[in-house]
Parts: structure tokens; sequence; C-alpha cells
């Protein structure tokens, strides 16, 4: 696990947020455990990218190890044209760079994400299929942010969704700041 200074930034150093980015959204399955350095060459290369990580504690020889790990592991969500396409899968550290059908869906999603760790919510990965209803965040630092209610218990759990992933992440929040979306 490396330190906290020699992870890569969650997002392209040359933006404020991946809202930013200009051109085709594209999702880069990763070879097992090269999130990172898959990033540090999308940024040697100046093409803008999203790792979205959370901080873990971990054991190792009796003693705890805090460390940022992938949210989603496996993926990476990088933008740029065609020649960006080409030039990640050069890399050697992908499976596959996977189409981006609804880009709109795809921003938006991410985007809630990103709004969440900026906010140092304690986010936690989470399997797609949940049923439920679709909620926004009324109040709060983590207002507008939207997602599907899993738990309604004190606090309520509401998954934020990748949908292209099938993964989403679980955010706590008090039940009482929810509202439905029609």
């Amino acid at each position: 696990m490396l330190k906290k200074s020699e992870n890569p930034p969650l997002l392209s150093p040359s933006v404020q947020s991946l809202e930013e980015l200009a051109g085709p959204w594209w999702v880069a399955h990763t070879r097992a455990r090269f999130e990172k350095a898959f990033a540090w060459g999308l940024l040697k290369r100046g093409i803008g990218y999203f790792l979205p990580m959370v901080e873990r504690v971990t054991m190792s020889g009796g003693r705890k190890r805090r460390g940022l790990m992938p949210l989603f592991s496996s993926y990476v969500f990088f933008c740029g044209a065609e020649q960006d396409r080409h030039a990640a899968l050069a890399t050697n550290r992908l499976c596959q760079v996977i189409l981006v059908a609804d880009q709109a869906r795809l921003v938006s999603e991410l985007a809630m994400i990103e709004a969440a760790l900026r906010r140092q919510a304690p986010l936690d990965p989470y399997p797609f299929a949940v049923t439920g209803r679709r909620c926004r965040i009324a109040g709060g630092p983590f207002m507008g942010l939207e997602g599907t209610v899993v738990d309604r218990a004190k606090p309520a759990r509401l998954v934020l969704e990748v949908s292209i992933l099938g993964r989403g992440a679980v955010l706590e929040i008090d039940a009482d700041l929810l509202e439905p979306i029609d």
C-alpha cells in the first residue's frame, strides 16, 4: 500500500471538477491492482481521468496502516479523443476499454461520487443490485446528491450509483434530509 503522498490525485490536476474535462468518457478496466499505476500513466500523457479513492485501514505485521484504495477496484474513468484511448491501451495496464453509450449519465453519476469524496464522506463500495426509491439529499453538506435508498434506519443508507459498472458507493445520511425524486 502506498503512502498517501505517493498516490496519484483523484482527478487530473489541470481541472477543478471532472465536469470540466472535454471529450468522450471511457471506462478503463485495468489489470488487477493497476489502477494507480494507470492513473500515473494518464497523468504523464496529459489525459484527463477520475480515480475515486477512499481511505482504508489495514493490519500488516501487527501494525495499522492507512492508505488510499480505489473505490471501484480495477476501474479508472478517463476522458479524451480516440488517440487518447489508444495511448491508454498502450500503457499495457488494461484488460479493456469500455465504450460509454450514455455520456451525460456517466458524468452525472461520477460528479456525485466526486462531490461526496470532496466533502470527505465515508464511502464504502456497494453492489448495484439494489431496490428502493431514488432520493435527493435536501440539506446539509451533501445537498443535491442523488441515489437509491437501501435502508431508512438511523442513519439512512443512500447508494450513489455508477450504472455502467453495476456498482455504487454507500453514503450514510440522516433520513430526514432525504426527499424523493419523482
